[in-house]
C-alpha cells in the first residue's frame, strides 16, 4: 500500500484534498462520485466546444503565419486546455486566447510556486514569518485567493441555478445551459463541504489543462520532425472529416490520429513521473522499502526501456495495429486520468484542424 506522500505535501497548499494528492477513503468516495459526470452525453457536447476552442486557436495560429510571426506554441497550447477545461469543469470562460486577464495570471503564477516547491531543498515557505516578507510568496498568496474566491463564486452560482431548475436527475443529467461537471455535481446531490467540491475543481484546473498542454506541445514536435507521419495523419483527417469539426461518431473512425498521441505519450508520458510513499516495510524486487519512504517511479523510462519496446527511441504510430485493440491503458499512465478523460478528444481536436 502507498499514499502520494512527497507530491501530496507539495500540492496541499493549492489542492488540498483534490484528486491528486487525496489518499484512501477520501480518494475513493471523490472517484465514485466524479466518475459519473463522464457520460457520453457529456462527452459529446464536450467534443463541439474542444472544435470551437480549437478553431480559435487555429485562427490565431493563421494571423501569426500571414504576418511571419514566430509563435511559442506550449504557451498557446496552454491557453488553449485552460479554455477548456475552464468550461468543462465549471462553465467559466477564461478567453484566456484572446486576452490576459488576472486569472489566467494567478493560474500560471500558483503553477510556477508548485513547480519550485518541488525543486527546492529546504521549503521556506513554512517559516511563518518568510510568508509575509517574501515577495513570491506573497504574490503566490494572492494569486491563490484570487482563484480560491473565484471557485467559490462559481460554486455559489450554479447552486443557485440548480436550485432554482425543475430537477429530473439521471444517470447521463446534463443541463444545456451549463453542462459543467460542477453543475453534474451537484445536480446529482453530491454530499460534500464547499472546501473539497473547491478542492476537487482546482485540482481539475490546475493539473487537468497543463497535461494535456504538454501532450499537445510534444505530438506536434514529434509530428514537425516525421513529415511522412504528419502526411498519413492529414489523409486520414481528409477522408474521414473534410473541413468539418469532429464529433464523437467520427472517434473511432480516426484510428491513426488516437495511435498518433498513443505514441507521443509513450514517448512523453503526462506526468513523467509517479511517487508513492509506503505506509509500511515491504520488498520490491530484490530492494527493501522502509515504512514512509518517497519512491519514484519513472514512467518516462519504463516506456524507454528496449527491453520491452522494439526501437524504443523513434516515434511510430505504426507500432500500435490499427485493428488491434486501443492501446489507452497501455499509454494514459496519469493520476489524473479520471478527472480529465474527456480532454483526451481535445489533443485530437487541434491535430485534426491545424495545417501545415
Amino acid at each position: 500500500m502507498s499514499s502520494t506522500g512527497n507530491l501530496a505535501e507539495i500540492l496541499e497548499f493549492v489542492m488540498g484534498t483534490g484528486l491528486i494528492p487525496a489518499d484512501g477513503e477520501i480518494w475513493r468516495v471523490r472517484r465514485r462520485a466524479i466518475v459519473p459526470s463522464l457520460h457520453q452525453k457529456y462527452v459529446t457536447a464536450m467534443i463541439s466546444l474542444f472544435g470551437e476552442a480549437s478553431h480559435r486557436l487555429c485562427e490565431k495560429l493563421d494571423t501569426a503565419a500571414s504576418d511571419g510571426e514566430d509563435v511559442e506554441m506550449e504557451s498557446l497550447f496552454s491557453r488553449l486546455t485552460l479554455d477548456i477545461i475552464g468550461k468543462a469543469v465549471f462553465n467559466y470562460d477564461f478567453d484566456s486566447l484572446s486576452v490576459d486577464n488576472g486569472i489566467v495570471e494567478a493560474v500560471y503564477t500558483v503553477l510556477r510556486e508548485a513547480e519550485m516547491r518541488s525543486t527546492s531543498p529546504i521549503p521556506t515557505w513554512e517559516i511563518p514569518i518568510w510568508k509575509d516578507i517574501s515577495p513570491r510568496q506573497r504574490k503566490a498568496t494572492k494569486a491563490l485567493k484570487l482563484i480560491n474566491d473565484t471557485l467559490n463564486d462559481l460554486i455559489a452560482i450554479c447552486k443557485r441555478m440548480v436550485e432554482q431548475e425543475e430537477l429530473q436527475f439521471h444517470e447521463e443529467y446534463m443541463n444545456e445551459q451549463d453542462p459543467s461537471i460542477l453543475h453534474f455535481l451537484l445536480a446529482s446531490g453530491d454530499d460534500v463541504s464547499s472546501k473539497q467540491l473547491r478542492d476537487d475543481l482546482m485540482t481539475m484546473l490546475i493539473a487537468g489543462h497543463e497535461t494535456s498542454a504538454a501532450v499537445l506541445t510534444w505530438t506536434f514536435y514529434l509530428l514537425s520532425k516525421e513529415p511522412r507521419v504528419m502526411a498519413k495523419l492529414q489523409e486520414e483527417v481528409d477522408t474521414v472529416l473534410g473541413d468539418r469539426f469532429p464529433t464523437i461518431e467520427d472517434m473511432k473512425k480516426l484510428k491513426y490520429t488516437t495511435r498518433v498521441i498513443n505514441e507521443s505519450l509513450r514517448l512523453y508520458p503526462q506526468p513523467p513521473v509517479l511517487i508513492r510513499r509506503s505506509l509500511q516495510e515491504d520488498v520490491l524486487g530484490k530492494y527493501p522499502i522502509k515504512r514512509g519512504e518517497d519512491i519514484f517511479i519513472s514512467v518516462y523510462n519504463l516506456h524507454h526501456c528496449p527491453k520491452h519496446w522494439v526501437d524504443a527511441e523513434r516515434f511510430y504510430p505504426e507500432r500500435w495495429p490499427l485493428d488491434g485493440p486501443n492501446p489507452n491503458e497501455t499509454t494514459r499512465i496519469s493520476a489524473i486520468y479520471l478527472s480529465v478523460v474527456a480532454l483526451g478528444n481535445a489533443l485530437e481536436t487541434c491535430l485534426l484542424h491545424l495545417r501545415q
